[in-house]
């Protein structure tokens, strides 16, 4: 039962290993200040990663369901505790706390930080920052496509034969499905990034700005994050990055390839753009009726791209939005929860859950004035399945009872429940900012006691793994044979 486990979570520890040697050239170029501790970090993860790899390697052709949670749940446990070693080794966290929240912000592409003066913060760090994004990102986008189906979780079964054709096999299934996506995602990368020096970004901040955009992961190299550049060009380019980012991946591939675009995954695509166009022009007509200070154009430029970031999940801020008042803070949770496609590098609740609610409800209210009439559940024509819709249901109980519960735990540290209900939201939907003077576009999470930074983790994890994946795993059933 565990070799499969242990030789998969090493593999891509040992991923995780090399990615730590780009921070530390990137270092030796620069300073040559902090390089050894991600050399160090580097044998360590590497170590561990290729004995657990060769001393666990098999042939895999199936795997069981129990296995498949293991898998997802101890790969993203090892990966954030590796990741954090940096952090604490170069001194830039303030004990282990600080280091594996700002790990885990980075691998689930939340964008939180406790990092305080991002200005003056080495290049390797800001670097070693963007790439957890952009291999959490990667990551999970893999995870969503070829394991999540599999296990069913939160009605993601519903996406298991547009996955492959390999479902009963899954070292290459993931190796088919991973080849067709990092390509499409090293594309996004590109493109942002070429986009990105063109509007007059520098080299070094367009990697990083690209990598947290695509992978909509929001971490900046700058203290007040795009606000710094102030450019208009900047702020289009990533928006492009981050609704590309929050698209699924195995859309673009269908687009290329000329497919038939009838399918569940295709059909979350409008549903979100639209959704995305209303929050924008809701916003920017609020912004402009309530605010004097903000013209038509103006409000449109700020409410575009903070809303973009927010419903993409991804984090980035180009001003702060807590001074627009209380309506708007209220607002940009809903935004928060909202979440991208499913299949793509954005959290939250995601599109085709909320599609599923809204054909539910829409049969309900039918029903209620025509009992006897027989209306199937269907999303753009195609029937869901009711397996389907008790999946997502429960999620969503799932997710709703995790933010109850955590808020309850931070707040219990003294907090106040603003700051501990948008610290929960701002984690578990991995969209990074809270609202606030605290946790705020503004602000940072280092003035968190460190329990409330575990209980942040907490969060991190359960919404980048759909919650049901750590929940399972903690059942005392799992565990019986």
């Amino acid at each position: 039962m565990w070799q499969p486990v242990f030789m998969i979570s090493g593999y891509f520890i040992g991923i995780l290993g090399l990615s730590m040697l780009f921070p530390a050239a990137v270092d030796m170029y620069y300073t040559g200040q902090n390089w050894s501790p991600f050399i160090s970090s580097a044998i360590i993860s590497l170590f561990i990663g290729l004995s657990l790899y060769f001393g666990n390697r098999t042939k895999i052709d199936k795997i069981s369901i129990r296995q498949g949670y293991l898998i997802t749940a101890m790969s993203w446990l090892f990966l954030t505790l590796l990741a954090s070693l940096p952090f604490m080794l170069t001194g830039t966290a303030n004990g282990f706390a600080d280091a594996l929240f700002e790990a885990t912000s980075g691998i689930t592409t939340t964008g939180a930080t406790i990092i305080t003066d991002l200005d003056k913060t080495p290049k390797s760090i800001l670097l070693w920052r963007s790439l957890l994004n952009g291999l959490g990102g990667i990551g999970i986008v893999i995870f969503a496509v070829a394991l999540l189906p599999f296990l069913g979780i939160g009605g993601m079964q519903i996406f298991q034969r547009e996955s492959s054709d390999l479902n009963e096999k899954l070292m290459p299934k993931i190796s088919y499905i991973a080849k067709r996506i990092i390509l499409v995602y090293a594309v996004l990368l590109a493109i942002t990034f070429i986009g990105l020096l063109w509007a007059g970004m520098g080299k070094f901040d367009a990697i990083n700005h690209t990598l947290s955009a695509v992978s909509t992961g929001g971490f900046s190299t700058k203290n007040t994050s795009v606000g710094y550049f102030d450019n208009v060009w900047v702020e289009i380019v990533l928006m492009f990055g981050m609704i590309a980012g929050s698209l699924p991946l195995t859309w673009y591939l269908m687009l290329l390839q000329f497919k038939k675009q009838n399918s569940f995954r295709s059909a979350q695509v409008p549903f979100f753009l639209k959704t995305l166009l209303i929050y924008v022009l809701f916003t920017t007509l609020w912004l402009t009726l309530s605010n004097s200070q903000y013209p038509f154009w103006k409000a449109l430029r700020y409410a575009a791209f903070n809303v973009v970031s927010m419903t993409t999940d991804c984090g980035f801020v180009s001003v702060d939005y807590m001074q627009w008042g209380l309506f708007a803070q209220t607002i940009f949770l809903i935004f928060a929860l909202t979440g991208g496609c499913s299949g793509s590098t954005s959290g939250g609740v995601k599109a085709f859950r909320w599609q599923v609610i809204f054909a539910f409800l829409k049969k309900s209210m039918i029903n209620m004035t025509e009992p006897n009439r027989v209306l199937p559940i269907k999303i753009k024509d195609m029937p869901v399945d009711y397996n389907v819709i008790n999946s997502v249901f429960i999620f969503i109980l799932a997710f709703g009872f995790s933010i109850l519960g955590l808020t309850v735990l931070v707040a219990i540290t003294g907090v106040d429940f603003t700051t501990a209900l948008s610290a929960i939201i701002g984690c578990i939907t991995n969209a990074g900012p809270g609202i606030g003077s605290i946790i705020g576009p503004a602000g940072t999470y280092a003035p968190l006691s460190d329990f409330i930074k575990y209980m942040c983790v907490i969060a991190m994890l359960l919404g980048r793994l759909e919650v049901m994946t750590i929940l399972v795993v903690l059942t005392r059933n799992f565990w019986k044979k």
